[in-house]
C-alpha cells in the first residue's frame, strides 16, 4: 500500500493489486465508463480465472487502484509483459533496436486489454472526482511501479484521444495508428445504409448477402439470454479451429468462453449460420450501450461471403435496429473499408525510460503520425461511402 501524491487529499490511498479478485466487484464496476465492457470486473476476472493472463503467462496483472477511504475512485489496469504478442500496437522494431544497442526492452508495463484491440478509456476515474487530479496520481504511481518492476517503458494502448493528450503533458510520447469503424448516420434500415454507398459497391453487397440464401444457409443473430450452451459450443469450435489453422495456439481457452457464458452473457451477441442441420460459422461480439465490438470469427466450412455476413453485414443490421452509434470490427483488414467502414485514427501513449531511446522513438513517431494522417485521408477519399468520398 502506498500513500498517494501530496497533490490529492490525505485520505486517498493508492494500492497495487496482483489480481482482480482482491478488488471489490461492485465498487470497481461503479467507475467503469458506460461504453467500456472490456474493463468490467467480469471480463477481467474471466481472463484471470481461465489462466489466459496471470503470473505464468506473458500478461502479469498489476491493478493500480485509488481509494477514498473504502470507496474506489480511480483505477488503471496494467500488465507486466515479457513479449509483445496480443497487443496490436506493434513495437517489435523498438524491441530489436533496444537489443542491438545492448539494452533490455522486456519487461515492459502495458496498459491495455489483453488480446483486444478496441478503443476505450484506460484511466478510470469516478465522475464525482477530478479526472486530472486522480489520473495524475494514478499515472505517477504507475511510473513508480515500472521502476520498481525494472520495466523499460510504459505503454497505454487504444486509449481515447483525450487521454492521449493528457498523457503527453506528463511526458508520454503520442502514437497514431488506424482502424476501420462503422458509424451509424441515423440509418432507418440496412437499405438506408446502402444508399450511402456508391452504386457499384451497393450492388456487390446485395449480391454477397443473397448468395448465402442460395447456399441454403440461415443467418441468425442471437444475443444475451438467448445464447445457449449449444451456441457457445459452436462458437468455441469456430474460434479454436480457425485460430489453430491460421496462427497456431489460440490466445484464449475453453474455460474463458465458459466464463463468458456464465458471467458476461448480457454483453454478448452472436451472428451464426446454420445449414439446416448444424451451425457452420459465426462471430462472437460484445456490446455495451452505444458501442458494438466485433471480436472472434470462425467457420468449419469455406462458404463464400459468410465472413462478410457474420462479421459485417449482420452486425451493421443489428446496430441500425438497436441504435448503436459505433461498430468496431477489429484490427486490420481493408476488406472492412470496402464494406462501409471508414478509416479512423487510433491512439497510444508511450513513456520510454532510456533517454536516448526515448528521443529516437520520439523522432520516429513524428514521421509516423504524418504518414498515418495522410493514409487516413487517402483511404477516405477513395471510400465507397459517398459522404466521405472526395473529402
Amino acid at each position: 500500500m502506498t500513500r498517494a501524491n501530496s497533490q490529492i487529499k490525505n485520505q486517498f490511498q493508492i494500492n497495487i493489486h496482483h489480481s482482480i479478485s482482491s478488488i471489490d466487484k461492485k465498487l470497481y464496476n461503479d467507475i467503469v465508463d458506460s461504453e467500456n465492457p472490456f474493463l468490467e470486473f467480469e471480463f477481467l476476472e474471466a481472463l484471470e480465472k481461465s489462466d489466459c493472463v496471470g503470473p505464468h503467462t506473458a500478461w502479469n496483472p498489476r491493478y493500480v487502484v485509488l481509494n477514498d477511504n473504502d470507496k474506489i475512485i480511480g483505477a488503471i489496469t496494467s500488465y507486466i509483459k515479457l513479449d509483445s504478442y496480443g497487443e496490436y500496437i506493434f513495437d517489435w522494431e523498438w524491441a530489436r533496436a533496444f537489443e542491438s544497442s545492448g539494452l533490455q526492452y522486456y519487461p515492459k508495463l502495458v496498459v491495455a486489454i489483453p488480446f483486444t484491440p478496441t478503443t476505450g478509456t484506460r484511466i478510470l476515474v469516478h465522475p464525482d472526482y477530478s479526472f486530472e487530479e486522480c489520473a495524475e496520481a494514478l499515472v505517477k504511481r504507475l511510473i513508480d511501479l515500472s521502476i520498481e518492476e525494472n520495466c523499460s517503458s510504459i505503454h497505454f494502448l487504444f486509449l481515447t484521444k483525450n487521454e492521449n493528450i493528457f498523457l503527453e503533458k506528463l511526458g508520454f510520447l503520442k502514437r497514431k495508428t488506424h482502424q476501420y469503424h462503422w458509424k451509424n448516420r441515423d440509418y432507418k434500415s440496412f437499405d438506408d445504409f446502402l444508399c450511402d454507398m456508391r452504386s457499384g459497391r451497393k450492388k456487390q453487397i446485395r449480391k454477397e448477402r443473397k448468395s448465402l440464401a442460395e447456399e441454403g444457409l440461415h443467418i441468425q443473430t442471437i444475443e444475451k439470454d438467448e445464447i445457449k450452451e449449444e451456441h457457445m459450443d459452436a462458437i468455441w469450435a469456430f474460434y479454436s479451429d480457425t485460430h489453430s489453422r491460421k496462427w497456431g495456439s489460440p490466445y484464449l481457452n475453453r474455460e474463458f468462453f465458459d466464463l463468458m457464458f456464465q458471467n458476461f452473457r448480457h454483453r454478448l451477441i452472436f451472428v451464426m449460420a446454420n445449414d439446416g442441420n448444424n451451425w457452420v460459422g459465426g462471430t462472437f461480439n460484445v456490446v455495451k450501450n452505444n458501442r458494438l465490438f466485433g471480436r472472434y470469427w470462425g467457420t468449419l466450412f469455406n462458404y463464400k461471403n459468410l465472413h462478410f455476413e457474420c462479421c459485417f453485414y449482420g452486425l451493421i443490421d443489428y446496430s441500425i435496429k438497436n441504435g448503436i452509434d459505433i461498430f468496431e470490427a477489429g484490427a486490420q483488414g481493408e476488406h472492412k473499408f470496402l464494406r462501409g467502414f471508414a478509416a479512423v485514427p487510433t491512439y497510444s501513449s508511450h513513456l520510454i525510460m532510456n533517454e536516448g531511446a526515448n528521443n529516437a522513438i520520439s523522432d520516429y513517431l513524428v514521421r509516423e503520425r504524418e504518414y498515418t494522417d495522410n493514409m487516413i485521408k487517402q483511404y477516405n477519399r477513395q471510400s465507397p461511402l459517398k459522404y466521405l468520398y472526395g473529402k
